[in-house]
């Protein structure tokens, strides 16, 4: 009795099976979400995804030295970067560009290093003035970070000591033209 009740419930787990695979069924296709991916990288969908993300840079406020001031400044009315879609923000889950203004130092870097991963992809990392990008007159100093762009996947680098808010103005509109003209448009998305 034992051994034929098994032999049904293998019968009837084998059924159930047979049924629920979706690739038996007919006139029904299946899909991955890799595959609809490649699609929408083949189309004019593509396009229009990256018109709105270059469109819609919202930039995460956590000012470091003296460039900080000038970032703060860049997204004050005087400025009017909302025209642009480039918008500060407080959280790194609202944002998709970091700014790195100013120098980073070895205390601080962990805490850099988490807000980025809190970012929801896809983002974008701008470089702002010589302390971050080659150390400036913090170059070789024992508490600062050195080679910043070994550690970040640095998009665009803005040079000054401080720039001016113009300079991170032309910043941004130079990751525009990054992000539209991206021809992979969808890795690491």
């Amino acid at each position: 009795m034992g051994e034929m009740n098994q032999n049904m419930t293998q019968k009837i787990k084998e059924k159930v099976e047979e049924e629920v695979n979706p690739e038996e069924i007919p006139g029904v296709i299946t899909t991955t979400s890799n595959a609809i991916s490649d699609f929408i990288k083949k189309t004019a969908a593509q396009d229009f995804i990256n018109w709105g993300r270059k469109n819609s840079l919202w930039f995460m406020t956590q000012p470091m030295g003296c460039c900080g001031v000038e970032m703060i400044a860049t997204g004050c009315a005087h400025y009017d970067t909302d025209r642009f879609g480039i918008i500060p923000r407080n959280s790194p889950r609202h944002a998709d560009v970091m700014i790195i203004s100013g120098y980073v130092t070895k205390k601080y870097l962990p805490a850099l290093k988490k807000l980025w991963e809190q970012m929801a992809s896809p983002k974008w990392i701008i470089a702002m003035g010589d302390c971050s990008i080659s150390g400036g007159p913090f170059y070789e100093s024992y508490s600062t970070v050195q080679n910043i762009d070994e550690i970040f996947p640095i998009d665009v680098f803005i040079p000054g000591c401080p720039p001016r808010p113009e300079a991170l103005l032309e910043g941004f509109i130079q990751l525009q033209k990054k992000i539209a003209a991206k021809k992979d448009k969808g890795t690491n998305y």
